[in-house]
């Protein structure tokens, strides 16, 4: 048997949820059958949806050895500090939270080729320089962010400090209460007034690609779309010769009301408006230029403005454009 004292961090989760990340070698199907039969609360059984609390005590009748199997090697979390370098700018922090400027190029979480130089990994090693966080003194918990930027999308992402703060502003996001998302980008041709546009979108996952799905089409698709909105707003427009002739471009602000991958690139791409830059979704011809022009090679968008209550006030928190983006906008728009 080994004994697992839930501690602060831990604590408001389902004994479910929180297994499965203490051991994360383990199968989904061992969690659950380690709590109908192995694992007891307080001294009592208890049901995968049980909420612990600080102090609650896990009794789990394993060996020492299948937990060792079954969980990380605490030796990797235990190091005196998380080895990675910092790019990212702080733009705001108070005890809760976090609020970070992520740069061109780098990942947000890791992925099957990147694992170690991500933003997670150098916003956990920042916390740690300062003592705010102690990956050995954790049994699960882990600074993380609750909005995700592409690798080639720059600007806002943040962080939870803690399990309470992280949970929270997850929920704030998720259910569009509190906390406001506003993104700038160039388009191709004349954006008239505020759109909303409206779509349930699907992705490949596979290819990596997203679509708005068609709902008349195969029962498959309609259950995985999901309703995503964007509020597009233009800001300044401006003339340029293209390959011959005329075309306009519109600096826009992107209002996220809900977040799903991808999704400002494909609502505005789907409403004639392709971001310039972006080789997904884009025009080749525009992004040709601009490649020419200002050696552009990935979609220009910036997670520019993040709105959020903080106590009685209301927090506006802005990250500076990035210089290309600056560049460009000034070549276009003056």
């Amino acid at each position: 048997m080994i004994q697992i004292e839930i501690g602060k961090n831990d604590k408001g989760q389902r004994l479910d949820r929180f297994l499965k990340k203490y051991f994360d070698r383990a199968p989904l199907s061992l969690i659950y059958k380690m709590i109908r039969k192995d694992v007891k609360v307080n001294g009592r059984r208890a049901k995968q949806q049980t909420m612990l609390d600080e102090g609650d005590v896990l009794a789990v009748y394993i060996s020492e050895e299948q937990a060792c199997k079954l969980h990380s090697d605490r030796s990797v979390r235990e190091k005196k500090r998380i080895s990675t370098g910092r790019q990212f700018t702080v733009i705001f922090e108070n005890k809760e939270m976090l609020v970070v400027s992520k740069p061109f190029g780098l990942l947000t979480h890791g992925d099957k080729k990147e694992k170690k130089n991500t933003l997670a990994n150098q916003v956990a090693g920042y916390l740690q320089d300062k003592g705010e966080y102690d990956p050995a003194a954790e049994q699960t918990f882990r600074p993380s962010p609750v909005n995700r930027l592409d690798r080639n999308t720059t600007g806002l992402v943040i962080f939870g400090k803690t399990a309470a703060a992280t949970r929270r502003l997850a929920e704030e996001i998720r259910t569009r209460d509190g906390i406001g998302k506003y993104y700038l980008t160039i388009v191709k041709g004349r954006v008239i007034g505020e759109m909303v546009l409206d779509d349930a979108l699907v992705k490949d996952e596979e290819a990596n690609r997203v679509s708005a799905a068609q709902m008349s089409g195969a029962t498959d698709e309609k259950e995985q779309a999901k309703r995503s909105v964007t509020i597009i707003r233009p800001l300044a427009a401006a003339r340029i010769g293209l390959s011959g002739s005329e075309t306009v471009f519109t600096l826009v602000e992107a209002e996220l009301v809900t977040g799903r991958t991808h999704q400002i690139r494909v609502h505005l791409a789907g409403a004639g408006h392709p971001i310039v830059g972006d080789s997904k979704y884009g025009d080749r011809r525009v992004n040709r230029y601009f490649k020419e022009k200002f050696d552009l090679s990935t979609q220009l968008l910036h997670a520019a403005r993040l709105e959020f209550e903080c106590g009685d006030d209301i927090m506006k928190v802005t990250a500076p454009l990035p210089k290309k983006f600056a560049k460009i906008k000034e070549a276009l728009f003056g």
